[in-house]
């Protein structure tokens, strides 16, 4: 009868073995991504399926080694949901996947207090320009420049709501391809889903400014929970 006490204890042993190892809690998002830009901040933005139209955004620290969440909040993505950065097509009112920098700040009210980006104001005459014909293609124009169209370009004070604050994100920026599309932005929500930018409440938008230091290169990382847009592949 020993042995078969001595058998059991080990099968016993084993099992709570694997329990534990079941219930132990997955890595910190940024620890499973392919690349995270770098720096020691990362905002992750993230949907369930290319699909949604609705996610979370959760602003990340580089600490001690590890990756620990500083906030989070809900978000908003494109009407026509997610799609593959790289092969996006202007006009889709999809949200581009990939990871990518976070140039500067923008609004057309004041920076919140602490916000260490760099912070443009929003004036009567400050346009983004969307015109694939234009020389300022995918760029803030002030005025809007005469070879880019009024009906091609957001007159960015319009979107009071909207643009009362918000981050450039960098897709299709530095080295613009005509088509792929112009103005992204992380921004506060507006009515419903975005026209392909990201947006998140104005409360967590003002946190996010707050937190962001550009010393700290932060990025942004815009995909899915699975699948090909899978944010883990960015």
């Amino acid at each position: 009868m020993r042995p078969r006490r001595v058998t059991v204890a080990v099968l016993v042993s084993l099992s709570l073995l694997s329990l534990g190892t079941a219930q132990r809690p997955p890595s910190p998002l940024p620890e499973r991504m392919t690349d995270t830009g770098g720096g020691t901040q990362l905002v992750t933005a993230v949907a369930a399926r290319t699909g949604s139209t609705t996610g979370t955004v959760t602003w990340w620290d580089r600490k001690g080694g590890r990756w620990v969440a500083a906030g989070s909040a809900k978000a908003r993505f494109g009407a026509n949901g997610l799609t593959e950065g790289t092969t996006r097509k202007q006009g889709t009112n999809t949200t581009p996947t990939g990871l990518y920098g976070l140039p500067y700040a923008f609004g057309i009210e004041a920076a919140p207090s602490g916000t260490r980006s760099p912070y443009r104001r929003v004036r009567q005459n400050s346009w983004w320009c969307q015109d694939n014909d234009s020389r300022v293609y995918n760029r803030w124009t002030e005025p809007r420049a005469a070879d880019c169209r009024a009906s091609q370009a957001e007159h960015l004070v319009t979107y009071r709501t909207q643009y009362a604050h918000a981050l450039v994100v960098d897709f299709n920026y530095h080295r613009p391809v005509r088509g792929r599309g112009a103005g992204i932005f992380l921004h506060v929500n507006g009515r419903g889903a975005t026209a392909g930018c990201v947006s998140v409440p104005k409360s967590a938008m003002r946190k996010i400014l707050r937190w962001a230091n550009p010393a700290r290169a932060p990025h942004l990382a815009i995909g899915t929970t699975g699948g090909r847009t899978a944010i883990t592949r960015y």
